[in-house]
């Protein structure tokens, strides 16, 4: 099977980036990052078709990164997806305000 697409999955911890990958390697391309910092550095050598970002990392949070790739003119029109464990409306409206299409909430 030909995996059409590509995931980028940024979030600071391995555990999180393996059970994603888990679920979503057999249909898509997943790229899995520990740091923000470097996946911002990939972006440019590899355009995903979707981020899923956390939002709690060190050096830089997840809405830094977003704004940062919205405010590129070949990134913008990438969707991301918070996927954090913060579960108030402060955190969903923040990651909307910033860039987020969507925003789901870790067990």
């Amino acid at each position: 099977m030909n995996k059409k697409y590509t995931i980028l999955i940024i979030d600071d911890k391995v555990e999180n980036l393996q059970y994603l990958s888990s679920i979503l390697d057999e249909l898509y391309e997943v790229r899995p990052s520990l740091d923000g910092k470097l996946a911002l550095e990939a972006l440019e050598f590899l355009i995903p078709d979707l981020i899923l970002l956390d939002i709690k990392m060190p050096n830089i949070d997840g809405y830094e990164i977003c704004k940062l790739i919205k405010e590129e003119p070949k990134l913008k029109e990438i969707p991301i997806i918070f996927i954090s464990a913060f579960d108030d409306i402060h955190h969903k409206i923040q990651a909307f305000d910033n860039g987020g299409v969507d925003y789901i909430t870790k067990p």
